[in-house]
């Protein structure tokens, strides 16, 4: 009589049900975490995430709405007009206007800032006695009120008080009237507010100088290349990916000027940037309503073209060491 030997693994037909509970129990865990993450993240993220949707989105899609109505602040009557808006702003000579203002305006402003606050970055990045100072200094005016710097720099401008109609007269000149004049309007709040972002991008720009490695200048040195050559073709392309920072921060910042705007020129007056224009059309004289809504619409939507050509585009020339 034989005996046969115990068994010592178990039989395929048993293991079965045992893998596929522990597959199940897997299968649960990964459930389980997975709603755990989404609660943590509901609790952490929910809060804000409904404040984005209540104060960015909804406005933004009731806005859209709006734009599409004649309608002026206050009535309780609105018109449903289509595209009629959109069609006036970019057809009528006071639409070309804003544009043209607009265009200038920005073009300016970043050009003015990002070439003088590198220049100034270069200067501040030296070992000079009191730099500490002098970067505070100059940081300074971005800081501060634009309410604040609109009515010191209208003081300023001033034909018969300010600092300047005394500089004119000291070299037998009358000041430029600043406030009357389209073109000397625009000038002067171009002049401020390059004065304004000028310390951001210098400090922006002195962190980007100061991130570029000393073995590379030491190369430049050893290779006998000029101080001029060096910062076109060293400094220049390692602080790329910086001025494309600047430069869209800069253009999103000056096509949303406004408070400078509001105070130096209350009525506009050849200074009628988009932002401005969407406010005097709402809440000045015209109390237009929708075509102020359809004004804001086009400059979200122009913001939003301009960062992602900018960032699609742009950014393949930016050098990142």
């Amino acid at each position: 009589m034989s005996i046969r030997p115990p068994a010592t693994k178990a039989d395929p037909e048993q293991r079965t049900p045992v893998v596929r509970h522990t597959a199940q129990q897997h299968k649960q865990a990964r459930r389980a975490r997975s709603r755990k993450n989404w609660t943590t993240f509901l609790l952490f993220a929910g809060p804000n995430i409904a404040l984005i949707l209540l104060f960015i989105y909804y406005p933004l899609i009731a806005n859209v709405r709006y734009s599409l109505l004649n309608w002026r602040l206050g009535s309780d009557t609105a018109t449903f007009i289509g595209l009629e808006n959109y069609t006036q702003f970019f057809t009528s000579a006071t639409g070309l206007e804003v544009w043209r203002v607009t265009i200038i305006f920005t073009v300016a402003t970043v050009v003015g800032s990002m070439v003088l606050g590198l220049l100034l970055a270069v200067v501040l990045n030296r070992k000079l006695p009191g730099r500490t100072v002098v970067r505070t200094a100059v940081f300074s005016p971005y800081v501060l009120s634009g309410v604040g710097i609109g009515l010191v720099w209208s003081f300023i401008f001033d034909p018969n008080l300010g600092v300047l109609s005394h500089v004119f007269a000291y070299f037998g000149q009358n000041s430029p009237e600043w406030f009357l004049d389209p073109d000397l309007a625009l000038l002067m709040v171009i002049i401020v507010y390059i004065w304004k972002n000028l310390g951001y991008c210098a400090v922006i720009f002195l962190a980007g100088l100061q991130s570029i490695p000393n073995d590379l200048l030491e190369a430049a040195a050893i290779d006998r290349a000029g101080a001029v050559r060096t910062f076109f073709k060293v400094t220049l392309p390692l602080v790329s990916p910086t001025m494309l920072f600047i430069l869209i921060t800069s253009i999103l910042s000056s096509m949303q000027a406004f408070d400078v705007l509001r105070i130096m020129t209350p009525s506009g007056n050849g200074t009628n940037t988009i932002l401005f224009e969407v406010y005097l059309q709402s809440f000045g004289a015209y109390q237009r309503a929708g075509y102020s809504a359809a004004i804001s619409v086009v400059l979200f939507v122009v913001l939003f073209l301009v960062t992602f050509i900018q960032i699609r585009f742009v950014e393949k020339k930016v050098h990142y060491a």
